[in-house]
């Protein structure tokens, strides 16, 4: 007889289990979020993944709104910027910040807008406006060779690195460094993230760390062979239970403090509560961990790895 699935996303929020709620993973009290209501607007984690897009989208109107009408900011427009430019958008640029993109691919119809915080530094990078605006908050500073798509968020005294891409509906706190490829992601203040990496539908708390090369998967293998209409949900079991996530697409949840060692995977639909240490190397099924876990891949130590003599060449 098949098990009962329950869909997660009609749970009321008293109906959703702890090990799915934002306060098992993020520690508001102790380490505060600019983005907080993202997280009070929804029951669970996943859900809050599901809303990015529209969280960043309103929050983007309000500011930019608020900003336009104080003192010191001036706001251009395509003719007068110095870059490689396409299409329509407008620039609000803060007092004592640099702007002096690449390029900057603007939107058809209702302008797309870049905000240059006070102090931040935008140089030599390649913008795009089309589907939503960027703020760049105070004192960030964003590297030549660097790639942004709107929606997206950057928190004050950022280091966005060289290389880095954030492809859109991505939100990061204060004091964060990357340069790994984000879409669709929430990074909470002193993210870390600072090696080509990859991550995708995912939230990320406080101080939270990937190694490089590390890859939080957000589609499972069979299910990107299957016509997107024909993906099947991630499910979860807790305490015998099992839930459908919503979505066939989801990477991680990173509670804060979470470090994932150098070219180490998550499986789509991976939880790690806070203090949860991954070491290098190590591929971590869906599921719940921690917290205050360390999850070993030490293959020499326990004769996985065959060694042998070399023959002559």
């Amino acid at each position: 007889m098949a098990r009962e699935v329950i869909n997660l996303l009609e749970l009321a929020a008293e109906e959703v289990p702890a090990d799915l709620k934002a306060e098992t993973y993020f520690d508001f009290s102790a380490h505060p979020f600019a983005h907080k209501a993202l997280f009070d607007e929804s029951s669970s984690v996943c859900q809050a993944i599901s809303k990015i897009s529209d969280y960043a989208t309103a929050w983007l109107e309000r500011a930019i709104a608020e900003l336009k009408g104080s003192k010191g900011v001036q706001v251009v427009g395509a003719k007068d910027v110095h870059a490689q430019v396409l299409g329509e958008f407008e620039v609000v640029v803060c007092k004592g910040a640099v702007f002096a993109p690449r390029c900057i691919i603007g939107a058809k119809g209702k302008p797309g807008t870049i905000v240059v915080g006070p102090g931040a530094s935008v140089v030599g990078c390649d913008l795009e406006v089309k589907k939503g605006s960027i703020f760049v908050g105070a004192g960030t500073s964003m590297e030549p060779g660097v790639g942004v798509k709107g929606p997206t968020i950057i928190g004050e005294n950022c280091e966005i690195r060289q290389g880095a891409y954030l492809r859109g509906d991505c939100i990061l706190g204060d004091d964060c460094t990357i340069r790994c490829e984000m879409k669709n992601a929430v990074v909470m203040n002193k993210g870390n993230f600072p090696h080509p990496s990859y991550l995708g539908d995912s939230l990320a708390g406080y101080m939270t760390h990937f190694g490089n090369q590390v890859t939080a998967a957000n589609l499972g293998i069979y299910n990107g062979v299957r016509d997107k209409k024909d993906r099947i949900n991630l499910t979860l079991e807790i305490a015998g239970k099992v839930y459908d996530i919503g979505t066939p697409k989801m990477g991680v949840v990173l509670g804060d403090f979470c470090q994932v060692g150098c070219s180490s995977t998550t499986d789509p639909g991976t939880f790690l509560r806070p203090f949860t240490i991954a070491y290098t190397l190590t591929r971590i099924t869906r599921g719940l961990y921690g917290p205050n876990e360390v999850l070993k891949n030490k293959p020499m130590e326990h004769g996985v790895v065959e060694r042998a003599p070399l023959r002559p060449l």
